[in-house]
């Protein structure tokens, strides 16, 4: 959204905006619109939701629209080369890595996960390959002490923002780059299996865990009250404190109010 919205106050001429289908969502499973139609909507534009990008119908659309970029935002399907080669003068494509450092899914996550001192975020050209297109610009920025992957995807996605406008108000003058494959790390989705922690992974472990798995799959971790969500905490030497917790079932709350010294 920061990326569509940015793009609109610079100027540009949105002819079309792509998102994912509605999907049921929520305890009632009502259908909901993606955030990004919302925000399309919202500011007048026309929204094109298909099952699948490479299917024939929404191939033909793009084309007729004779674009001179495709810009792709965490989408969240592989683009064919079919729909590559629409836009006159590129595909683009905003990463929130430093690329070819963490291609993928979960580069946020899994900076955090490794404990990298920074990150930041990548206009690539895109071909078909994972992340894997010549660099037109990157930013770098350091990850907080204490920060966990929902503050540092939005920080990220502000930053990819402001970077791709100033990458599209340059691009003739740009000097492309091509990564250097040799040392690409892979990003692979979060599993549901990671978030169970254990006291024994060691503090500093457990810290980069409960930040980087926020909001999904969260970390749990054992106690006298049974497994417990963790959502914030802090370390203390070699000792991991827990300070915002969930029961299942229950609002969040502190977690001295819940476990009191178990």
């Amino acid at each position: 959204m920061p990326s569509l919205r940015a793009l609109r106050s610079a100027g540009h001429e949105l002819l079309l905006v792509i998102t994912q289908p509605d999907r049921p969502a929520h305890r009632g499973m009502k259908m909901t619109s993606p955030p990004v139609k919302v925000a399309a909507q919202e500011l007048g534009l026309a929204v094109f939701q298909p099952e699948r990008i490479r299917d024939p119908e929404a191939i033909d659309r793009l084309r007729s629209l004779q674009p001179d970029f495709l810009v792709v935002v965490a989408y969240g399907q592989i683009i064919p080369r079919s729909v590559l080669d629409i836009p006159k003068l590129g595909p683009i494509n905003v990463h929130a890595s430093l690329l070819p450092r963490w291609r993928g899914a979960s580069p946020v996550a899994r900076a955090i996960l490794a404990g990298d001192a920074e990150t930041g975020v990548t206009i690539m050209k895109m071909d078909e390959q994972l992340d894997h297109g010549p660099i037109l610009a990157v930013r770098a920025t350091p990850i907080g002490e204490g920060e966990d992957a929902q503050a540092l995807t939005a920080r990220l996605a502000n930053m990819g923002a402001e970077l791709l406008v100033e990458t599209l108000e340059h691009f003739d003058e740009l000097r492309v780059m091509g990564q250097d494959h040799k040392v690409a790390t892979v990003a692979p989705k979060l599993t549901k299996e990671e978030g169970d922690l254990d006291w024994a992974i060691g503090a500093q472990e457990i810290d980069r865990r409960v930040r980087a798995l926020q909001p999904w799959p969260g970390a749990t971790l054992p106690t006298a009250r049974g497994r417990v969500k963790v959502l914030k905490g802090h370390l203390e030497g070699d000792r991991y404190v827990p300070d915002l917790v969930q029961l299942p079932g229950k609002k969040p709350a502190p977690a001295r109010q819940v476990l009191g010294d178990a």
